[in-house]
Formats: structure tokens, sequence, C-alpha cells
């Protein structure tokens, strides 16, 4: 399997899908950059307005996760894309699992941390 995310590349291979198929897949790929945008927002806004002092440990894997959601979301959409130019069956992909176990562990660490007291000003 070609790893390349060239336009011009993933043209080459196969046949044209039905448009709908290629607007409904950008817009899951628009939806996870959307993901990775609040990840990374929410990352500036740990750094800049949290007062703990795991300030900068939250901060950093929020940027991480969102930088990794990212990559993963047009590699996901590379990947579909050219599934379905070749009439295969569509990869399957653990990371919406996994993506959201890490933010329902992290709410939750939050949540404790705000219970306890530990995000005294």
């Amino acid at each position: 399997m070609k790893a390349t995310l060239n336009p011009r590349s993933l043209r080459e291979t196969g046949t044209t899908p039905d448009y709908r198929f290629s607007l409904a897949n950008e817009r899951t790929f628009l939806a996870w950059l959307r993901t990775a945008l609040a990840l990374i927002g929410g990352g500036i806004a740990v750094a800049q307005f949290l007062d703990i002092g795991a300030r900068k440990a939250i901060a950093v894997v929020l940027l991480v996760l969102g930088a990794v959601c990212a990559l993963r979301a047009v590699a996901h959409w590379a990947a579909c894309e050219r599934a379905m130019r070749r009439k295969q069956d569509l990869p399957a992909s653990r990371f919406p699992a996994v993506l959201v176990l890490l933010v329902t562990l992290g709410a939750l660490g939050l949540i404790l941390a705000v219970l306890t007291g530990r995000f005294a000003p």
C-alpha cells in the first residue's frame, strides 16, 4: 500500500468513486480536523490560564493529542479515498475509541482535581 498523501497520486489509483462518497470522506476528515483544533486550543488555554502545578504537563498532552489527531485524520482520509477508488472495504480504525478513552480519562482526572480542590487559585 502506498503511503503517499499526494492527491495526484491518489487520483491515479483505481477508478473515480461517486463524488458523494468522496465528499462524505472529506467531511469526516474536516470533523477530525476540528477535533484536533479543539484539543490544540484547549492545550493553549490550559498553558495560559490554568493555575496548577501540572499545567504544563496537561497542556503538552492536549497539544500532542491534537497533533496526533490531525495526522491521523489525513492518513485515514487518504486510506479511505484509496479504498473507495479500489472498490475495497473502508479501513477500520481504532483511533476514535482510543481518543474517546484518553479524553474520558483526562476529563475524569480533571473532575477529580476540581473535587479535591487542586484547582485553587
